[in-house]
């Protein structure tokens, strides 16, 4: 019951102050209510009304019916200091699963400054500021990234209890916004398959693609290195660990495969992200395959973007 009447009130919601980049409030977006404080305030109020009834007191009685002029006067003040706030999206960047989220959100006052507002999603504590009269302020709200794909935040709650505290104004905005959530990336050896579909032995194949396809030396050890290439005489001799180090198959494309990996999907992805991080890292030419996506190989800030775009989507319904 309680989560049909949640539905509904949803979809209420949504027609009401449907999602858009931005969103200006009005009297149809806007709801007034007295705060706890303005609760206790009315009870004050009764019982003053109580006891001027009953001693038949003018004085009390005026006193009551000034308090109650000012409550009412302290609508108008609330929702003319909401009323007319613009909200617009901001540009939030990626992540990687794991870490926070952050949604920027840009307030703008059309005419009069807008004092005391709070915005955020409960029940996280909202971040207040001001905005003066024709000008803007932004701020950054943080969600988990608790999983890879589109990352929507719930509505947002904006209010504002200026200026006397006794009642609240709020509404629900949903600015349409979303954050790309990338695999969290796994270090771990990886099996490169060079060329297309063609595997090729692990030594003749590498990362740093110098261009010849013979035996360049011995390397320190990095997190990542193949251990089929362990240097295992030097280490033996007190010379740490070191790598035989083999130059990338001329005229061959490094890849990355989703299906030449083992284990489960999302430790796949994690494995093949890393991967990407650390070959643009070393910028190396490299492509990626997933079932139903080929990235030809390439390097720079473009191609690795589509290829984390493409593991962070990868079986995500649309």
């Amino acid at each position: 019951m309680r989560e049909r009447g949640r539905a509904r009130w949803r979809r209420w919601i949504a027609r009401r102050i449907p999602p858009a980049a931005q969103v200006q409030l009005n009297q149809r977006r806007i709801f007034i209510m007295p705060s706890r404080v303005g609760g206790a305030f009315g009870l004050a109020l009764l019982l003053m009304l109580l006891a001027a009834i009953n001693y038949e007191n003018s004085l009390a009685y005026g006193l009551t019916f000034m308090l109650a002029a000012l409550f009412i006067v302290a609508i108008l003040h609330t929702y003319r200091n909401f009323s007319g706030l613009l909200l617009k999206a901001g540009v939030s960047g990626a992540v990687f699963v794991g870490e926070q989220a952050r949604f920027r959100v840009r307030l703008e006052s059309v005419e009069h400054a807008h004092q005391a507002v709070a915005l955020g999603w409960p029940p996280a504590e909202l971040q207040t500021l001001d905005i003066p009269p024709q000008g803007q302020r932004e701020c950054e709200l943080s969600l988990p990234a608790e999983r890879r794909g589109w990352l929507h935040p719930p509505r947002m709650r904006v209010e504002s209890r200026f200026p006397l505290g006794i009642l609240v104004a709020w509404s629900w905005v949903d600015l349409d916004q979303a954050v790309l959530v990338y695999p969290r990336p796994l270090p771990g050896d990886l099996p490169l398959a060079a060329g297309r579909g063609r595997e090729e032995d692990d030594e003749g194949v590498r990362a740093s693609g110098r261009g010849a396809d013979d035996y360049q030396g011995l390397k320190s050890y990095q997190p990542g290195d193949s251990r089929r290439r362990l240097h295992w005489k030097a280490y033996s001799r007190g010379q740490g660990l070191l790598v035989k180090d083999f130059a990338a198959l001329a005229g061959r494309d490094l890849w990355l495969d989703f299906l030449a990996i083992g284990g489960d999907p999302e430790a796949r992805l994690a494995l093949l992200c890393h991967w990407v991080l650390q070959l643009d890292g070393r910028q190396q030419a490299y492509g990626l395959r997933l079932p139903g996506t080929e990235l030809a190989p390439n390097q720079g800030d473009a191609h690795r973007e589509a290829c984390l775009r493409a593991l962070a989507l990868y079986g995500v319904a649309a």
